[in-house]
């Protein structure tokens, strides 16, 4: 199952979507699994830390996975 993570603005580094998603405690920790070939970015492995991830990218660690989307703005009325 994958969940989904909203951000307000892309692209955001693919560290941060670790941590957001509560994989990891923190940003150290994010980039170890990263270097370490543990994580994958539409499928393909990414050892990139500061990779930027975009609207739709789907981040994988372990069996969990999560989808990346930006938050829609609202117009003004």
């Amino acid at each position: 199952m994958t969940e989904i993570i909203t951000i307000k603005k892309e692209p955001i580094e693919l560290f941060k979507i670790i941590k957001l998603a509560g994989w990891v405690s923190g940003g150290g920790e994010a980039k170890f699994i990263i270097s370490d070939s543990l994580v994958h970015l539409n499928g393909e492995i990414e050892t990139r830390k500061a990779k930027k991830v975009y609207n739709g990218d789907v981040v994988t660690f372990q069996e969990m996975s999560v989808t990346v989307k930006v938050e829609a703005e609202t117009p003004d009325a």
